[in-house]
Parts: structure tokens; sequence; C-alpha cells
């Protein structure tokens, strides 16, 4: 199998003719067929059905087709990193985020990375969890900070920390009497602040999974587009919101920690299966080195280090 073959049934699946692809890859479509069956024949499955018009992926060849991509993606990264070095030019990343951590640490991740490596161009994008996994493999971002854990194997995933949750509560109202630990069935009968309203799955759900799982049923559940939006409907009291510790974003709202081990959400470094880029290993560096720093932003009562022996040991004030 040589890189001929897969870009040869990349064609394929993507214009799902043989004629079209042929014609595209600038060939015969006698000898372009027979490409395509000499690698079946390789793999000693068949790929593609060509009794249907059009032509459709088997199974294995949808299968063979997503991971071919990776392929060609990848071989075109080096290709242009090699370029990058031989020429002498910047290289860049791209590297995707969800909104809440840019409150947890995010920024000062990026300030350290461009002062380390300030030969390297960043570029951030604001994007939600599922769509970093999708990004990902079609490689248009390099790295993803997101929320939400996913069976994806085709993408590597780091879970940075783990942030407590708390509950937003606008002062005043019965909750905010007591600032102490609450606990999730106080939340029964409560009118809810969710977010993001889309896309889905993502922190809405990993929250409304937590009530479910405890069959606790809020009086009614609002979503929102954003986190400030639902802080700014908590200040306005029309509910509550739980939201990660950082984001405790208003000072004119009470914030109660939630006593629910479970009540967390995690930070997630996410990068391309058997991606060994050196940007990976340097951020991972880094994020050790910023945690040794204790910043200020790094409550240590609201959050816990699954991977701690990644980063050494993580000092306390």
């Amino acid at each position: 199998m040589d890189l001929r073959h897969i870009r040869y049934f990349v064609a394929v699946a993507t214009t799902r003719n043989f004629t079209r692809a042929a014609e595209q890859m600038h060939i015969a479509q006698p000898p372009f067929s027979r490409q395509i069956q000499q690698l079946e024949d390789e793999l000693g499955v068949q790929l593609i059905q060509r009794n249907s018009r059009p032509v459709r992926l088997t199974e294995a060849g949808r299968l063979f087709y997503e991971q071919s991509l990776q392929v060609l993606q990848r071989v075109d990264q080096m290709k242009s990193a090699a370029r990058q070095v031989g020429l002498n030019q910047r290289q860049s990343i791209s590297i995707a985020y969800v909104a809440s951590t840019l409150y947890g640490g995010l920024p000062m991740l990026v300030r350290m990375f461009r002062k380390r490596y300030p030969d390297t161009d960043v570029h951030l994008v604001d994007m939600g969890s599922i769509q970093q996994i999708q990004e990902l493999r079609s490689g248009r971002i390099d790295l993803g900070f997101g929320r939400i854990r996913t069976n994806d194997t085709s993408v590597a995933r780091t879970v940075l920390r783990e942030e407590k949750l708390v509950l937003a509560i606008a002062p005043g109202t019965p909750l905010a009497a007591d600032t102490g630990r609450i606990r999730l069935p106080a939340l029964a009968g409560q009118r809810l602040i969710v977010y993001p309203k889309d896309p889905r799955p993502s922190f809405a759900d990993h929250v409304l999974g937590l009530l479910h799982d405890q069959g606790i049923q809020p009086a009614e559940v609002h979503e929102v587009r954003e986190l400030q939006a639902g802080l700014g409907l908590v200040a306005a009291e029309m509910g509550v919101c739980i939201v990660p510790a950082a984001a405790r974003l208003r000072s004119d709202l009470v914030y109660r920690l939630i006593d629910d081990e479970r009540a967390t959400s995690p930070i997630i470094l996410s990068h391309r299966v058997n991606d060994d880029s050196w940007y990976i290993a340097a951020i991972k560096e880094l994020t050790a080195e910023m945690y040794a720093q204790n910043p200020p932003w790094l409550d240590f009562e609201t959050n816990a280090f699954p991977a701690r022996e990644m980063y050494g040991r993580v000092g306390k004030r």
C-alpha cells in the first residue's frame, strides 16, 4: 500500500463515482479501477459496493476512508512543517477552547507558550468540546481544551485537572441564606439555568445528567447560549446556575460549593492519536510549570489533579 492507493480511494469515496474520481486523479479509468482492486486485495476486505449508483462504501470502507483522511492530513502537515523549517518560516498551531477555560488558566498558559516559543504563531478558536473532536479529526485544529469526555478512538485525551462545580445564586433568595456547601437535592423544584444551548452534548448535559442520576427534578430548565448570559439571569433572580469554580465571575452573586464528589468538570487537553508533535509535550510541560507557580486563580480547594504524576508535585499554598 502506498499513498497513491490511499489518494485514489479517497477520490472514489468523495465523488462516489469511478469515472469522475479517475478524471480527478488524471488517470484512465481501467488502471484506476485496478489500483482500487489491488488495495482491496491487499487489505483482504471489500471497501466499495460497486453495484449501486452512486457507489457506496462498505462498513470497512467508511472506517478506512475516515482514517485515510487523517493519514493524508498528517502527510500534508509533515510537508508543510519540513518546508517551514527548510525556508526558516514560522510554524503555526491552532488551539481550540471552550469559553470557560479562559477563566481557569488558558490565558496564562498561552502567554507562557508564546514567551517560550516566540517563533511559533498561536491561533485561538472558540469552539465547543464535541466540535473540537470533529475538527481535530479533520486536521483544522491541532489541540483542544474542552470539558466533555468522549469515546472517540481517533483522539487522545489528557485530563489536566478536575474542577469542582459551584451553584450561582442571587443574594436575598432562600438558597443564598447559607454560604456553606450545598447538596444537589436542594435544587429540586428550583428554576435551573444551563448553558450552552448548543451544540450538544455539552456542559449543559453534564449538569442535567448529575441531577437525573439522583432523580432530582428542577421546576423548569432554561437554556442559554453562554455562561455570561446564565449568570446574568441568575442576577435577575430568574433561577440558579451550576458553573465551574473558576467561572465565579460576578461579584453580585453568591456561590456555594456543591457537596458531591461527582460534581466536577474536567479540563481536557485533546489531540490526534499517535500525534507526536513537539508542541503537545511542550503544552503539558508548561501546564506543570503553571500549576507549580500556584497562580491566584488556581484554588486548591476546588480543584483535583488526577494526572498529578504527569506534572510532578503540585505544591499547596
